[in-house]
């Protein structure tokens, strides 16, 4: 197996120890190197070029997202990590837009983070589930018909493309377009994820 080389940005010493000490016990990792600011970043992942980048998103010099974006320019095959303990959901939303593959918080357990390098690495979104609600209330409720709605309802309920075909009369065939065009606007990739999103976002107010 490969092993991942990672790159540790942070500006507390302790952090950078700390994971320093964990990445490098464990198989598989190699820790290559480590800054303590954003523009230290930039310019070590551009001379190592490590699998991974691990960055805190509150930095002097330059953040981790502004860091993230020129990494991501000079050097879009490395991967970048943000983790934080806490920080706007603006400005992580600006982290992943700007090239980060994931963001996480400090607060996961070692064996966690351990798993969502390994991930990142893979090329895998990975964003904590608590990111992931603070990001929610950054953006618009999509615009969902009536039938839309009502799909989605039936969905979060458990039915089936046949149970929903018979309840509100219209073919097999109708449903399917219909789920797909719901799944489309929510962003879901399946009927788990939209129900999911439908109690995370409170898009049924039937």
């Amino acid at each position: 197996m490969k092993e991942i080389r990672i790159l540790i940005a942070d500006d507390h010493s302790l952090v950078r120890m700390g994971l320093a000490s964990l990445l490098g016990a464990k198989a598989g990792f190699a820790v290559v190197g480590e800054a303590t600011n954003g523009k230290e970043a930039v310019d070590a992942a551009k001379k190592l070029k490590p699998d991974v980048v691990v960055m805190d998103l509150m930095m002097p010099v330059c953040n981790g997202a502004d860091a993230t974006a020129a990494i991501h320019d000079a050097a879009p095959e490395v991967k970048i990590m943000i983790l934080t303990t806490f920080g706007a959901a603006n400005d992580i939303a600006l982290a992943l837009k700007n090239g980060a593959t994931g963001a996480v918080m400090k607060s996961m357990t070692n064996d966690e983070l351990v798993d969502a390098i390994r991930r990142v690495a893979a090329g895998e979104r990975v964003v904590s589930p608590e990111i992931e609600r603070m990001m929610a209330e950054l953006e618009p409720l999509p615009e969902l018909s009536q039938r839309q709605l009502q799909i989605l309802d039936s969905i979060t309920r458990g039915l089936s493309n046949s149970e929903i075909s018979m309840q509100y009369g219209i073919s097999p065939e109708s449903v399917k377009t219909h789920t797909a065009k719901l799944f489309a606007k929510i962003g879901a990739a399946n009927r788990a994820e939209a129900a999911s999103i439908a109690l995370r976002r409170h898009l049924l107010k039937m």
